[in-house]
């Protein structure tokens, strides 16, 4: 373990003759391995919410539901709203819910515009080279001084 000082032996100096020691400090341990950066919510699933439900009905008789809400890190309250659902029968409402917003849904037609967004594109290149093409052609008549005549008045 690495001797670190503290700001007030530091001040006073190692050779004091106040007969105080310089005060041990560890090192700051460094985060272990196993831990994630972030913590995960629990989710149980419809059968471990049944279970437990069942556990605690059995359970009630004897008084032992602060036991079982305890080995399984749960609040009464959970427990509340497991009953409610349960006796709604709503028994896929006890399948733990994703959280955060809601996924807008893909719109139908978007494959279709992106795929005629690209026709377009391809579509305006090519009239920008054909119009290149036109205006050099142009060019190349007026030097060589041949008439270009419309294209309905052929001969």
């Amino acid at each position: 373990m690495p001797m670190v000082q503290t700001p007030i032996d530091a001040a006073i100096g190692d050779g004091s003759s106040g007969g105080r020691r310089p005060t041990l400090v560890a090192a700051p341990v460094g985060a272990s391995p196993e831990l994630s950066a972030r913590p995960r919510r629990r989710t149980f699933t419809a059968q471990d919410k049944l279970r437990i439900l069942a556990e605690t009905d059995r359970a009630a008789e004897t008084g032992g539901i602060g036991a079982v809400l305890r080995r399984e890190g749960i609040y009464s309250s959970a427990l509340t709203d497991w009953r409610r659902l349960r006796d709604a029968g709503a028994l896929g409402a006890l399948t733990p819910a994703k959280r955060g917003p809601t996924a807008a849904r893909a719109n139908p037609l978007t494959a279709e515009v992106a795929l005629l967004q690209r026709d377009v594109a391809h579509l305006t290149r090519s009239l920008a080279r054909a119009e290149a093409i036109i205006a050099v052609q142009k060019k190349l008549a007026d030097l060589l001084g041949i008439p270009l005549t419309p294209s309905g008045d052929g001969p």
